[in-house]
């Protein structure tokens, strides 16, 4: 369970970071959380576009007292809680951590905010697994159950268009 750990990222894979930064219109503005792993994944991409500051509301889920510990450990001490919290994502929280829903309430208003501002523009986010799958949930109209079955890996393209008022999935976990 990674979610506010402040850990490196692994950018040892050039190859892929140079296809994902010819894959992303050049003229999009770049943000990303404020953990290194995501800034560091921002820097190896950005290239010559334009830089939009750090937003903390990006960061993954924050795990709380679960942070760092895998699911044998939560599964030995709090089976019952580590079970309802990944089969009916919603409101069940890990101790002094955050749902889905708040997780999703929390990037919801960021990537509203980021659509209203930058109207029009391309904006490559650089984030993690968790907020990623809250916009698409969002843009797909996904129960959360649905969303956390979709797969999210490092270094893939999920695109996702602001028209109007509504949320456009495209592709997802697209690895350029």
């Amino acid at each position: 369970m990674v979610g506010w750990s402040d850990l490196p990222a692994d950018l040892s894979d050039i190859a892929a970071l140079d296809r994902i930064n010819a894959y992303v219109p050049q003229d999009a503005l770049v943000v990303s959380s404020d953990l290194s792993r995501a800034v560091e994944t921002a820097d190896a991409v950005q290239g010559s576009r334009k830089r939009l500051p750090h937003d903390q509301r990006l960061r993954e889920m924050h795990f709380g007292d679960w942070e760092l510990r895998t699911w044998s450990e939560l599964e030995e001490s709090c089976p019952d809680h580590i079970r309802a919290f990944w089969k009916t994502p919603g409101d069940v929280r890990p101790p002094n951590g955050e749902s889905w829903n708040q997780l999703s309430a929390r990037v919801d208003r960021i990537f509203d905010e980021l659509a209203v501002q930058y109207a029009g523009a391309n904006i490559l986010v650089v984030g993690h697994f968790g907020q990623i799958l809250t916009q698409v949930q969002r843009a797909d109209r996904l129960t959360a159950d649905e969303a956390f079955a979709r797969r999210i890996d490092n270094l893939s393209v999920t695109e996702i268009a602001h028209l109007g008022h509504a949320w456009s999935l495209g592709t997802i976990n697209q690895i350029p």
